[in-house]
């Protein structure tokens, strides 16, 4: 791997530092990982991100960058020779894969993470069906985008699969801990095929939590949620 001054503040259960590492490995990039503890800030991070105050924080010379898609966009930008490019090069292409991610953060993976933080059935239920009804609508942006090729992004991993995919790994341990089926063969063909090629890509394997592991820290970060909603 090709060696930079570059730090990554996060932590391993975060997807959003899963995007990170994952645009890294695409680039080749050696960095060092700088483990923040879940409900600790290090003095590093709050000087870093004063902002936000949260991870991932990409340090590159001694300068933060904040924020996981515009990490990820800034790593394309910076590294243009290393691996593939990340970003479609059509600037169409690069605004409609920028308003779907925009839509998973915003829209999909709140109620993703609904489906298990809060509290009473009917409020699951509702969280459950958004959740699905997101990944029926994603299906046909993955045949729009994908052109009939392994991922969002053509024949190589892009933006796309980073903001979409980082989440697979909460995905299976919702659908683990609650007893639900999200992602389903017959109701998505296309992503479940996607998350199979996705998750057994070589930028990605090394860095998607394992789910029995996920799922234990889920409980504690669930358990702490749920507290702090209800103090």
């Amino acid at each position: 791997m090709a060696r930079n001054d570059l730090k990554l503040l996060g932590a391993w259960p975060s997807p959003y530092v899963m995007r990170t590492r994952i645009a890294l490995n695409i680039k080749s990039l050696a960095y060092d990982f700088l483990e923040e503890q879940f409900g600790t800030k290090s003095e590093l991070l709050l000087k870093s991100n004063p902002i936000y105050k949260k991870i991932p924080v990409l340090i590159h010379d001694g300068k933060p960058i904040c924020e996981s898609l515009i990490i990820v966009q800034y790593i394309d930008e910076n590294w243009t020779n290393f691996g593939h490019s990340i970003l479609p090069s059509h600037p169409y292409d690069r605004a409609i894969a920028r308003f779907w991610a925009s839509y998973i953060d915003d829209k999909w993976f709140p109620a993703l993470r609904g489906v298990a933080a809060t509290q009473g059935e009917n409020a699951k239920k509702a969280a459950t069906e958004t959740v699905i009804e997101g990944l029926v609508l994603l299906e046909d942006v993955f045949k729009n985008c994908s052109k009939g090729k392994k991922f969002f992004g053509g024949d190589k991993i892009g933006y796309l699969d980073i903001a979409l995919g980082c989440f697979l790994g909460w995905l299976k341990v919702n659908e683990k801990l609650n007893n639900v089926n999200l992602l389903d063969e017959s109701r998505t063909p296309g992503l479940y095929k996607w998350a199979e090629d996705f998750c057994g890509d070589s930028a990605v394997k090394d860095v998607m939590p394992e789910t029995d592991k996920l799922a234990q820290a889920a409980k504690v970060i669930w358990a702490k949620i749920r507290a702090q909603a209800s103090s």
